[in-house]
């Protein structure tokens, strides 16, 4: 039996029995209220999307990508009981830099949010003279203190992993160029301090499937399972009307997430709805976050859906990593260590 290691129970977590009708082979299906946020959610906020959850005290909290009307992206805090129904700040959060002065930044989108020991941290794209990386921590979500970028520019999609490994932090991205990247590989990178990164690996490349033969980049947090680190990523294909951005499944080691134990060859969940199909950006479904229940195995993946909207999909942590398994391809750069 595959087991999930990651976090504490979470009999609160959101959930919908998947349909009867249902006739996608992969064992996702998506919450049938879809999306779960849309648009003008919040006073100068034309769009939410791209954004990522955690428990927090009784219910969940929400670090979320608003577009604003003047088509400057950034980060905002949402609140929920359910995990289903967002109360959104109207303010975008308070960032301060470690001496608690105003610290903010020029544009902010695609937060992540992972809890790491008793911190809860945020990265997202960011201007650093270049797209680059931005980082902040919070203990109680009322102060938000950034932290050093760690890396300089190109680069985004930055995912901590919930826990360190052999002592140390681990931190997904994925390098980019100064525009809407037309290539990218998945790295993984440490720090003893999240201060100081170093001892970079290339994880994975784009891959031979339709749906993933431009980029990969990360999604979610990787989830601790008996199996190794379940995760959640984007892949783009390149059509005669643009970009394409499906799910995708991949199981890390535990130890050396550099290596790919198995890679699933088909997408987990592509663009098909009218609210992913069509919006702002169409044809996109980008994975930001998970909530797991340990005791149950299932797990809520929350996903921006057309630049638009946020939507919510559902598995079971058994059926998931069996399927991935079962429709593994891997090839030399996955599985090496990602030193040359």
């Amino acid at each position: 039996m595959v087991k999930i290691i990651t976090g504490g129970s979470l009999p609160n977590i959101p959930w919908q029995d998947r349909p009867a009708a249902d006739r996608h082979d992969a064992p996702i299906w998506r919450y049938m209220d879809n999306p779960i946020i849309s648009r003008n959610p919040a006073p100068g906020v034309a769009r939410v999307f791209n954004s990522a959850v955690a428990p927090y005290e009784d219910g969940f909290i929400a670090v979320l990508r608003g577009e604003q009307t003047d088509g400057v992206p950034h980060i905002y805090l949402g609140k929920s009981k359910d995990g289903i129904h967002w109360d959104i700040d109207p303010d975008k959060i308070p960032f301060t830099d470690e001496q608690g002065k105003p610290f903010m930044p020029g544009y902010a989108y695609d937060p992540r949010l992972v809890k790491v020991e008793d911190t809860y941290y945020l990265m997202w794209c960011t201007d650093f003279y270049g797209a680059a990386i931005g980082m902040a921590k919070t203990i109680d979500f009322k102060h938000f203190t950034r932290l050093e970028n760690p890396f300089i520019p190109f680069n985004r999609n930055a995912v901590l992993f919930p826990r360190k490994i052999g002592g140390m932090y681990k931190l997904l991205s994925r390098p980019s160029d100064s525009g809407h990247t037309p290539f990218g590989d998945v790295f993984v990178s440490e720090s003893p301090d999240m201060i100081y990164w170093g001892r970079h690996r290339h994880v994975m490349s784009k891959g031979d499937a339709w749906w993933e033969s431009v980029k990969v980049g990360g999604g979610a947090a990787p989830i601790e399972t008996s199996e190794g680190w379940l995760m959640f990523y984007h892949g783009v294909s390149s059509t005669c009307n643009g970009f394409v951005y499906s799910i995708g499944g991949a199981i890390l080691d535990i130890d050396e997430p550099s290596k790919v134990k198995y890679r699933c060859r088909s997408f987990l969940l592509t663009p098909e709805e009218n609210y992913e199909e069509r919006g702002f950006v169409p044809n996109v479904c980008f994975p930001c976050a998970t909530l797991q229940d340990p005791d149950t195995g299932r797990i809520a993946i929350y996903y921006g859906a057309a630049d638009t909207y946020v939507g919510l999909a559902f598995t079971q942590v058994e059926l998931i990593v069996n399927y991935i398994k079962a429709h593994s391809q891997v090839c030399q750069s996955d599985t090496e260590i990602g030193i040359r």
